[in-house]
C-alpha cells in the first residue's frame, strides 16, 4: 500500500517528481516537441481557453464512465496511447500495461516499443498494436500477424509522424544503445540521479533502446534509430494502402493522426473503425493547431460513422470531459502516463489513471451529469474562433 507522500494529487506533481528522478536526457526525451514547441505548448493550453457551465441540485447520486472503445469495453474514456521506447523504468511498457489492466482499460503498444507485443499482451488483454508505415508490405503483413497471433483485439496506424525533430531547446543525447560509451557519456547525468540508476541495477540490466515488434523470423531487433533510419526509406503511406491494411488485418482499426475533416471523411471510406484527432503530441509539423480546436469540425464531418478518439494535452479529468462534450468518445495519454511511470513505477501510472477517473466523475457531478453520455457543447463556454473551420 502506497503511503500518502508517495500518492500525487496532480499530474503536474507526476511531472515534477519525474523531473526531479530522471537525468536530464531521459526527461528531455519525455518532454519532446519539434522546432519552436509551439504545438506541443497549445495541446496544453487550449483546455484552458473552454469554460464550464456548472449545474447545481438534483445530481445524480452516481456517474457513469465506462464505454466502449473498438470493441472493448473501458472502464473510463481513457486509453493509453503507444509511445515508442518506454525505457525509463525497467518493466516499461508491460509495467504500463499492467496498470491499464489493473484500472479496466485499453493499452496502446507501439511497433517502436522496448518491450514485445507478446509480453504486453499476456497481461493485458485489452491491447491494441501500433504500426507505422516502415518496410514492404509483407513486412508489415507479417507484424500483424505476429500482434494478431498474440492477441492484441485492434491496430492502430499513426500516420502523423514527419521527420522534423529539431528542437530550440537543443535535443536531447539519446544514444543508438546503452554499451560502455553511451554509460561513460552519460555518467555525469545518471550520477545525479542515484535512484533512477539503482532500480535498473537491481534488475541487471541496462536501458534497451531496442524495438523487439520490428523483428520477424528470429531477426535481431533493431535499435530505435535503426527503426527511424528504416522509416525514413518507406515511401510515404497513401489511402490505398490504409484500406489495404485494413482490409487484411480484418478487424478493429484505428488511424491515428487526423487533423482535417477530409481525412476522416477518407478514413471512414477506407472502413476504419476509428480514428484519432491527434498532432503527434506536437512531435512533428510545428505550428499545427491543438488537437482539441480540430475536434469538433471533425466530429461533425463523420458524425456516427465511424468512433472518433482525441489525443494529446490531457493533464486534467476536467479535460476528458471537454474533448467528450466536443465530440470524443473517448482520449488517449501518452506524457502524462509516461511522467506517472518515471515518478513511481506500474504505481505511478495507476496513480495517473485514478487522477483522471476521479477528476472526470467530480466534472460530471459539478455539471448535473449521470453519464459520459449526456457530456454536450452547452456544457461549455467555447470563444469565439476556438474551434478551426471545417474548411
Amino acid at each position: 500500500m502506497a503511503s500518502t507522500k508517495e500518492w500525487f494529487e496532480t499530474i503536474a506533481e507526476a511531472q515534477r517528481r519525474a523531473k526531479k528522478r530522471l537525468p536530464r536526457s531521459v526527461y528531455l526525451a519525455l518532454v519532446a516537441g519539434t522546432e519552436k514547441g509551439l504545438t506541443a505548448s497549445d495541446n496544453v493550453k487550449a483546455f484552458d481557453e473552454l469554460g464550464f457551465r456548472p449545474r447545481i441540485a438534483d445530481a445524480p447520486a452516481e456517474r457513469t464512465k465506462s464505454t466502449t472503445v473498438m470493441g472493448q469495453e473501458i472502464s473510463l474514456p481513457v486509453i493509453i496511447s503507444p509511445t515508442g521506447v518506454q525505457a525509463v523504468y525497467p518493466e516499461g511498457e508491460v509495467a504500463v500495461a499492467r496498470a491499464a489492466a489493473g484500472a479496466g482499460t485499453a493499452m496502446g503498444l507501439s511497433s517502436f516499443a522496448s518491450r514485445s507485443i507478446e509480453d504486453v499482451a499476456a497481461v493485458n488483454d485489452k491491447t491494441f498494436f501500433q504500426m507505422y508505415w516502415v518496410g514492404s508490405r509483407d513486412q508489415l503483413l507479417a507484424r500483424a500477424e505476429r500482434a494478431k497471433k498474440a492477441g492484441a483485439k485492434g491496430l492502430i496506424m499513426t500516420l502523423d509522424w514527419s521527420f522534423d525533430s529539431a528542437r530550440d531547446w537543443d535535443s536531447p543525447m539519446i544514444p543508438e544503445k546503452v554499451n560502455l560509451k553511451a554509460a561513460l557519456a552519460y555518467a555525469p547525468e545518471v550520477l545525479r540521479k542515484p535512484r533512477w540508476l539503482f532500480d535498473f541495477a537491481k534488475t541487471g540490466k541496462l536501458p534497451d533502446l531496442s524495438t523487439p515488434n520490428l523483428a520477424l523470423d528470429g531477426e535481431d531487433p533493431p535499435t530505435f534509430f535503426g527503426a527511424y533510419f528504416q522509416w525514413m526509406q518507406t515511401p510515404p503511406v497513401t489511402w490505398q494502402d490504409v484500406a489495404w491494411l485494413r482490409e487484411q488485418w480484418g478487424g478493429p482499426f484505428a488511424v491515428k493522426g487526423i487533423m482535417h475533416p477530409d481525412d476522416a471523411r477518407k478514413a471512414v471510406d477506407a472502413g476504419c473503425t476509428a480514428i484519432s484527432v491527434s498532432n503527434h503530441g506536437g512531435n512533428n509539423l510545428d505550428g499545427t493547431p491543438a488537437a482539441i480546436r480540430a475536434l469538433p469540425a471533425i466530429a461533425d464531418a463523420v458524425g456516427d460513422q465511424i468512433e472518433v478518439l482525441m489525443d494529446g494535452g490531457i493533464r486534467r479529468g476536467s479535460d476528458v470531459a471537454k474533448a467528450l462534450a466536443l465530440g470524443a468518445k473517448a482520449v488517449l495519454i501518452g506524457r502524462a502516463y509516461l511522467w506517472g511511470m518515471a515518478a513511481a513505477g506500474q504505481h505511478g501510472v495507476t496513480n495517473v489513471i485514478e487522477v483522471l477517473r476521479q477528476g472526470l466523475d467530480s466534472t460530471l457531478l459539478g455539471l448535473g451529469k449521470g453519464s459520459i453520455e449526456e457530456l454536450s457543447r452547452d456544457d461549455l463556454i467555447i470563444p469565439e474562433n476556438f474551434a478551426l473551420s471545417p474548411k
